[in-house]
């Protein structure tokens, strides 16, 4: 077996090396109790007389790590995904890891075939935005593989490792910045119903109203999938309401440039007819004129800290919690100003 030794050994060829399947190995690699004590002798002795402390991959193989860790992402070029992606990227670095990158478009059976395949040969994974049930995530822990979650969809079992922002802070900063330029009458375009963020976004909007005494009219909420188009055709309904908010407050960034599209094309100007927040503070909006007044997500730091926190679980290291809220921050730019005294 020793005239492998040379070469850098996946762990497909470490289980057709010992006869054993690549789950075998990884489980054996891991430390995991459920494999029989002669076949974990086999691919221990493999793994031995095959050299593996050899080079960076080796090393990792004998400390029961591969060095790989899955990065699932719905798509990779919007920069809400990217932003994460980038952060995520030098951490792995800093700790000589290296990202299978997987692109799953948003669907939810090729993510399970994705994950299927990274499950045995990469260490964990982390999971933006995953379209897998908490139960079904659940299950996959069960198995033994380690993953954490970013700003997840729905609601996850207590279990599985999450990173998100401060969903309802971020909207009760957005809202209590409109309220202070003296705006009263206030949308919200909304992302889809049951996301968490939508529901926490929704939360800090509601209180906010309520804070300063104002009623919610069911006509000022509209729900939109979180891009530009779908965001102007829900602007265009509220700016065509008997009496039109004076303020806006969008669900992202994409939804926020889609109302200052429909403004314009009903001949209302930015922020003096109308003024508009965005969440997310992608580079898209610096961009946009005039340059929009966002809540800032730390999607950077969210995927650096997705890696600590990943990092942590396959060392078996003990923490107090699974579930990291970073911070949002509101940005001030030009998208808002204070209604006209007519309004």
């Amino acid at each position: 077996m020793g005239q492998m030794a040379s070469n850098r050994l996946t762990i497909r060829q470490i289980a057709d090396l010992a006869g054993v399947s690549i789950a075998t190995v990884s489980r054996v690699l891991n430390g995991r109790d459920d494999v029989a004590p002669e076949t974990r002798e086999v691919v221990t002795r493999v793994i031995r007389e095959n050299g593996y402390t050899a080079n960076r991959s080796a090393r990792g193989l004998s400390a029961g790590r591969t060095g790989l860790v899955g990065v699932l992402v719905p798509l990779i070029y919007p920069a809400y995904f990217s932003g994460m992606l980038a952060g995520a990227s030098e951490a792995l670095a800093e700790l000589d890891m290296q990202i299978v990158l997987s692109p799953t478009a948003g669907e939810h059976d090729r993510e399970v075939s994705v994950l299927d395949k990274l499950h045995g040969v990469t260490d964990g994974a982390l999971m933006m935005q995953p379209e897998e049930s908490s139960a079904e995530l659940v299950r996959l822990l069960d198995e033994g593989y380690r993953f954490v979650v970013l700003d997840p969809l729905m609601p996850l079992d207590q279990r599985i490792a999450s990173v998100s922002a401060a969903h309802t802070s971020g909207a009760d900063q957005a809202m209590r910045h409109l309220l202070d330029l003296g705006h009263r009458r206030i949308a919200q375009i909304t992302g889809p119903r049951g996301w968490v963020a939508t529901e926490d976004r929704r939360r800090g909007y509601y209180a906010a109203l309520a804070s300063a005494g104002i009623m919610r009219e069911l006509t000022l909420e509209v729900e939109s999938i979180p891009e530009i188009a779908p965001g102007r055709a829900a602007a265009e309904l509220l700016l065509d309401l008997a009496e039109p908010p004076t303020a806006i407050f969008a669900f992202n960034d994409n939804i926020a440039i889609g109302v200052i599209q429909a403004a314009r094309d009903r001949g209302l100007r930015v922020p003096e007819d109308l003024s508009v927040v965005g969440f997310d503070d992608v580079e898209h909006a610096t961009v946009v004129s005039p340059t929009l007044t966002t809540v800032r997500q730390p999607l950077a730091e969210m995927g650096r800290t997705a890696v600590s926190l990943l990092n942590r679980l396959l060392e078996r290291q003990r923490f107090e919690t699974l579930h990291v809220e970073l911070a949002t921050r509101l940005v001030v730019r030009e998208s808002t100003a204070a209604p006209r005294a007519s309004a």
